[in-house]
């Protein structure tokens, strides 16, 4: 990611003139996120603000998960197998086994998973067309949406999601 670049929506090198558009935003957004969980400890990423919540590193665990549904629906045009499942659900829904499963790991862990995530839909982008983007399915309550939602979708919920990692920061220091 060319940071010298961050703040321009504008081509990049490899993606067609649309991709570019979306891959600066997602870059963008990525950056941010890695800005706010930069140097956090393992206590830190695992600290629950109470028993039902979302720790950091279960919302980073979730960054991936989507980015790993939206490769298979949008990038395969299916929903996930049995297989998948087992391997993403966790991390979509989060919950009880999102807390069981994301804990205890450093934040390099989180960090490589999100970078292969995303790597791989990267090279996929630089191989479809910008019609592809606009190509329309049934979505959520049987809307219509394209796959350029789908993908702003992924970077919107990590946006979202990015909010709450800044209030369990905050939270931290006077809840400990």
């Amino acid at each position: 990611m060319d940071k010298t670049t961050l703040f321009l929506i504008d081509d990049k090198k490899g993606f067609t003139p649309t991709f570019s558009h979306l891959v600066s935003m997602m870059n963008y957004t990525r950056d941010t996120t890695l800005r706010a969980v930069q140097g956090l400890t393992i206590e830190e990423l695992d600290f629950l603000v109470h028993p039902k919540a979302n720790s950091i590193g279960m919302l980073l665990a979730h960054f991936a998960a989507v980015e790993k549904y939206y490769q298979i629906h949008t990038f395969e045009n299916r929903e996930m197998n049995e297989d998948e499942e087992i391997e993403i659900l966790a991390g979509l829904e989060l919950g009880e086994k999102g807390q069981q499963l994301f804990r205890g790991q450093p934040l390099e862990y989180y960090l490589k998973e999100l970078e292969d995530v995303r790597r791989y839909t990267f090279e996929k982008f630089q191989a479809l067309s910008d019609e592809w983007l606009f190509e329309q399915s049934d979505f959520w309550n049987h809307q219509k949406a394209n796959n350029y939602f789908k993908w702003f979708h992924v970077f919107e919920d990590e946006l979202s999601h990015r909010g709450q990692i800044r209030m369990i920061k905050k939270l931290q220091p006077i809840m400990k």
